[in-house]
């Protein structure tokens, strides 16, 4: 378990925020518009982490004119190599810049993510857990912009996993939108290895949290709204793709156990 600050001792924390890009020119303006202003308003010291998985688009420009603007580090992927890979750059960078007991929070870049839930997020990691999940599935919750269809693959791949792999607090299992305490994935990267994030789909953020819950971390959820409707192109989510994969990864896990 991570060490704790004794006494009257107050962790000097900083909010490292990582951000997977695949052609997001559209939605990173006003996404890094919405990051500054709610990091101000919430006196973070921060940095944001950007691993640009091969954008074709303009991407990379955005990237450099907000360079001037906040505290940013960019990676890029000479070619796309999918969100797995993606993520992982993500997490393992900021791990490495990241101090024991500062929190490293992922969400995505197109906007259906608002940053003004990190405060609450990063809270919950101050009052004791070490990973907090944005979820659906909490009263207050809202999902805007999503097909019927979709939400209910969403929610019966929630009871799938609740019943099979069950984490005590934990209800979202394939939210992107989380706050890490840092020695966290510090420890995970020390304990997997690069297999720590070897899924290279969309439940690569499944695998995290099964990983996870082998090494017993305190884990809890903040009600997020879900924001479909703002993010701008066409989704990048393949669902046969995913589905095959989970099923796969759900089997593969079972197996371990």
């Amino acid at each position: 378990m991570p060490p704790r600050l004794m006494g009257n001792e107050a962790p000097m924390q900083k909010v490292f925020l990582v951000l997977p890009a695949f052609n997001e020119a559209g939605n990173l303006p006003k996404l890094l518009d919405e990051v500054i202003a709610a990091f101000i308003t919430a006196r973070f010291d921060y940095s944001v982490i950007v691993v640009d998985d091969g954008s074709t688009d303009d991407t990379q420009q955005v990237l450099s004119l907000y360079a001037q603007k906040l505290p940013l580090r960019i990676f890029t992927h000479p070619r796309n190599e999918g969100l797995g890979a993606t993520i992982r750059d993500c997490l393992l960078e900021s791990s490495k810049l990241a101090g024991d007991e500062d929190i490293i929070v992922s969400m995505d870049a197109d906007r259906s993510h608002d940053p003004g839930l990190v405060p609450r997020l990063v809270e919950m990691i101050r009052e004791g857990h070490d990973v907090v999940i944005a979820s659906r599935y909490r009263p207050l919750a809202r999902v805007l912009g999503l097909t019927f269809h979709r939400r209910l693959i969403s929610w019966s791949a929630s009871i799938v996993f609740r019943t099979l792999f069950p984490i005590r607090g934990v209800r979202d299992y394939t939210c992107g939108f989380r706050a890490y305490r840092a020695i966290v994935l510090k420890r995970a990267f020390q304990k997997y290895g690069d297999s720590f994030v070897d899924q290279r789909g969309f439940q690569c953020m499944v695998d995290i949290l099964l990983k996870l819950r082998k090494m017993q971390w305190v884990m809890g959820e903040a009600p997020m709204i879900l924001r479909y409707d703002l993010k701008s192109g066409v989704s990048k989510m393949r669902l046969a793709e995913t589905t095959f994969g989970t099923l796969r990864l759900i089997t593969r896990r079972l197996m371990d156990s």
